[in-house]
This record gives C-alpha cells, sequence and structure tokens, in this order.
C-alpha cells in the first residue's frame, strides 16, 4: 500500500552520495522519512506541494565536529549555535565533550556528567544532534561499555596535546585544568588504556563495532612546549605565522605515528584522525594507513583549514587547534580532498564571543587569544562554492559533508536522499553569490574569520525529518531530537 504523502517538493536537481551525476526530480515526504525520489511526480493527494524552483537538493548535513557548549552554557549555546547550523543547511549536530575546565566545568564520572549534559540539551536544538565524549580518567575508561550501552554514544575522543598544555597554550597542571586526580597522568599511556577500552566495547558489542570509534586530535605535546619557547623568545613571528610556527607541522605528523602505532598494538581498528591541517599531516596518515592496513583509518578536514591561511586578514580571530597553515598546505588539502584521501569535512565549530577570544590589554597577541572559532553556518556553502572553482563534483560534496560521516558515527539513517532514510534537506541555489558578514549569523559569537569572503552558493531552505526549520530564517521553536546511536529510525 502505497504511503500517504506529507511533504512532495517539486523541481528540483537531486544530489546524491555515491553517484556520478545530479537529476531532476521530485521527493516525497511521508512520515518525517523519504518516501518516493521520481521524476514528475503526481501531486494530487499529497498533503503540502512545494516548488523547489530548480535548486540543489542536498541530503542534510552531518556537522560532525562541533563543540557546542565549550565557551558559553550549553542550553544557551545550544539554542543560539544549532540556529546558525541549520542556517548553513545542517541537520546533525556531533559535538565533542569532556569533563574538566569548560563545557559543565566539572569533573567526575559520566554516569553523572552525562545525564545532566543532556537534560541541559534536551528542547534545546534546532537541529538533530549527539556527542562524543572524551575518557580523561581511568574510571571514564572503565565506563565506555556502559555509555554505548545506555546512551548510545559509539565515538570517543583524546586530546592528544593536554600533557603539557591547556586548550589555549601552555599549562604546569594537569590536574586543575583537566580535573583529573593527582595520581593520575593524562599521556601516552593513558591513550594506550583508552584503546584498550574501546577493543573490549568492539568485542562485547560486534553488532555494533563498525560505528564505535576513537578520534584523536593529534599534536605533540612536547614538540609544541619547545617550539611555543622558542617562537615567544624570539619575537620575531606575530599572528597567525607564530601561532603555526609554534606548534609546527611535523608536531602533528609525529602524534598520528604515535597514535597509529597503539592503535596498532592494541587492534584498536577504528580510528579517526581529526582536523588534519597540513602536508605532513595529511602524509604520516598516508603512511600509517599503509604501514597498518588492518586499522580502518578516517581523515577529517575542516572548512577552516581548507579556506583560511596565515596571510588571512582575521589574525588572531582564527587561532585554533591546530593552527591555521600557510597557503601550500591549504592547497595540498584541496587535492588530498579531490583525490578522496580525507573522508569528512567539517566546521569544528566553537563559538567564541568577541569579548572572550583576545585579550582586552593586547589584542594582537595570538598567545593570549583563546582557541576556536564558529563556523557551522558556512559549511556547505563554502565547500560548494571553493569545490566548484577546482572542480569537485557536487555528488562528492555530498559524501564529505553527510554521507560519510553519517555511516562512520552510526547515523544509519542519516547522509542520503533514498527511501526509508530522515528526510533531511538542503535546497542550495549554487548561483546566488553573497559576501560572509557576521552581522548576518544566528550565532551569538559577533566576528567570524570568513568575514568578506564572497560564497557563490547559498542554502536557502532546511527541512528536519519532513519539517522546514530555515527559510531564509529560523522557522519554529527548537525540534532536534539526541540521537542514540546506532542510530535506525
Amino acid at each position: 500500500m502505497t504511503k500517504a504523502i506529507d511533504l512532495l517538493i517539486k523541481n528540483i536537481k537531486i544530489v546524491k552520495p555515491n553517484e556520478n551525476s545530479v537529476e531532476d526530480g521530485d521527493i516525497a515526504i511521508s512520515g518525517g522519512k523519504f518516501s518516493r525520489i521520481e521524476a514528475d511526480m503526481d501531486p494530487a493527494g499529497a498533503k503540502q506541494v512545494v516548488d523547489g524552483k530548480g535548486r540543489l537538493a542536498f541530503p542534510g548535513v552531518v556537522d560532525a565536529h562541533m563543540h557546542t557548549g565549550i565557551y558559553s552554557p550549553l542550553a544557551e549555546d545550544a539554542l543560539s549555535e544549532s540556529r546558525a547550523a541549520a542556517m548553513g543547511g545542517v541537520t546533525s549536530s556531533l559535538n565533542y565533550m569532556r569533563t574538566g575546565m569548560y563545557y559543565l566545568n566539572k569533573g567526575g564520572p559520566y554516569r553523572e556528567f552525562f545525564p545532566e549534559a543532556l537534560s541541559l540539551s534536551a528542547n534545546r536544538f534546532h537541529v538533530d544532534y549527539a556527542y562524543h565524549l572524551a575518557p580523561m580518567t581511568a574510571g571514564h575508561i572503565d565506563e565506555i561499555e556502559d555509555l554505548i550501552d545506555q546512551h548510545g554514544v559509539t565515538s570517543f575522543k583524546i586530546f592528544m596535546f593536554y600533557g603539557s598544555h591547556g586548550l589555549h597554550g601552555k599549562s604546569d597542571d594537569q590536574s586543575d585544568f583537566l580535573m583529573i586526580g593527582k595520581d593520575e597522568r593524562y599521556d601516552f599511556a593513558h591513550f594506550e588504556f583508552v584503546m584498550r577500552g574501546i577493543r573490549k566495547a568492539l568485542e562485547r558489542f560486534p553488532d555494533k563495532a563498525e560505528q564505535i570509534s576513537l578520534s584523536m586530535h593529534c599534536e605533540t605535546a612536547e614538540i609544541m612546549r619547545a617550539y611555543t619557547q622558542l617562537v615567544e623568545s624570539e619575537g620575531r613571528l606575530s599572528g597567525l605565522p607564530a601561532y603555526h610556527a609554534s606548534r609546527p607541522p611535523h608536531s602533528e605528523g609525529l602524534a598520528i605515528f604515535i597514535a597509529s602505532y597503539l592503535a596498532h598494538e592494541t587492534d584498536c581498528v577504528n580510528l579517526n584522525l581529526l582536523h588534519l591541517s597540513s602536508r605532513k599531516a595529511v602524509e604520516a596518515a598516508l603512511l600509517m594507513a599503509d604501514a597498518f592496513p588492518h586499522v580502518d583509518f578516517r581523515r577529517e578536514v575542516t572548512i577552516g583549514h581548507l579556506m583560511l591561511d596565515t596571510d588571512s586578514g582575521c589574525g588572531p580571530l582564527a587561532k585554533v587547534n591546530p593552527p591555521i597553515r600557510p597557503r601550500a598546505d591549504v592547497e595540498y588539502l584541496w587535492e588530498m580532498l579531490l583525490d578522496k584521501k580525507l573522508d569528512w569535512v567539517v566546521s569544528d565549530h566553537a563559538c567564541c564571543r568577541h569579548e572572550f577570544k583576545t585579550d582586552s590589554a593586547d589584542p594582537g597577541n595570538v598567545f593570549l587569544a583563546k582557541s576556536g572559532f564558529g563556523g557551522t553556518e558556512y559549511l556547505l556553502p563554502a565547500l560548494i562554492s571553493e569545490g566548484a572553482k577546482r572542480g569537485m563534483s557536487l555528488n562528492h560534496v555530498a559524501e564529505v559533508s553527510s554521507y560519510n560521516p553519517a555511516k562512520r558515527y552510526g547515523l544509519n539513517s542519516k547522509g542520503d536522499i533514498a527511501p526509508g532514510y530522515d528526510a533531511d534537506l538542503v535546497l542550495v541555489d549554487p548561483h546566488d553569490s553573497w559576501v560572509v558578514r557576521a552581522d548576518e549569523s544566528e550565532s551569538t559569537q559577533g566576528y567570524t574569520p570568513f568575514e568578506g569572503i564572497e560564497l557563490s552558493a547559498k542554502v536557502k531552505q532546511t527541512w528536519l525529518r519532513g519539517q522546514l526549520i530555515y527559510d531564509g530564517r529560523i522557522v519554529g521553536e527548537p525540534a532536534g531530537q539526541y540521537l542514540k546511536r546506532p542510530y535506525h529510525n
């Protein structure tokens, strides 16, 4: 029996991942799911018919690397930054979170911490959402299996650079910043034991094993400490070039080697190498994939590292970890993305409001600025715009912005336009040029390192499970749902 059509979107160009072309057609949605994708469908009987005006229809973006709640209270940040996500075509927001300073500003076990985070998140997101969690203590490692079983958290993270650094710069006291016990160390041995904990989970949950993974922020604390001291003492560099030099690309490469060997040693076979920013980092990642073929490596890049370079005029406003790199690294990242050596593109969105981002007494000092910035609202438009200049197919855009991260992270009803999938959809005009202006964003950040960049594609509408949530403005109240993974709705 044919399902009744709740919504019929006609006259669109459908961009599906894993295809070689864009097809003219119509999309029928029933019960919040895609039900039929065909050409010239009869509108009779459809409860609502929308003219797509010949626009591109992408699957809703899966922004798999965000930091909602890092600099502002979680409930407050969820509301504003998910509005920014919706205006950029994002329908699934995957957020990294940990105990310690920032986020909820508390330590303790995840059995107490995470339910509080979920309670604060409820009814605050305009898009669907999930969390990656970081095991910061030995006790957290013991909780991994319960987090998978009870809360559907299937992805975890290690911040390798916290050995001698805090979030923004050097730190001599791990226990205060990370809120871990005085007898605990956040070091290579801890990383190994996290991997062993993930391995145990893979064995306990064989039906979920392909979608249980560990993500690595790969920078080497000892290299960063030494080079930061050199750069600051020499005083020759400032701004983004100084920060690039203080956290050099070989720091990324070395950390990737260490992480990969530990994954091999522990048989932790699903490893995500996050926000690769440089040629040396990508080359190291590819070397490790050849060295350890049994490890399923995935490689991530951010839209910031694809759009900005050390000559960008935004200066310390673009401080992020790992740093923005010179143009040669940026172009190499594009080359690797086009060659499908990088698996997905994310925003690494961390809304750091202007009044907190730089030091009021010395705003030009990059070493005093806070790390991270927002950009989820520009992810898809920038990827389409810059990708078009380099010959990137629209189908490939759909793969790296939606399909690939959805499948890796257990969002099995997201990331594609196909019957049975959640009706998450983005309508894009690929010929509507516009200039990025922070004051037009839904984010509360108040600035953007992308300010003044002209983009050639613009999101016109965003649909979440068949409901319109953005139509040139945010529509409706927050309707995002927590995605317990593996997610099959």
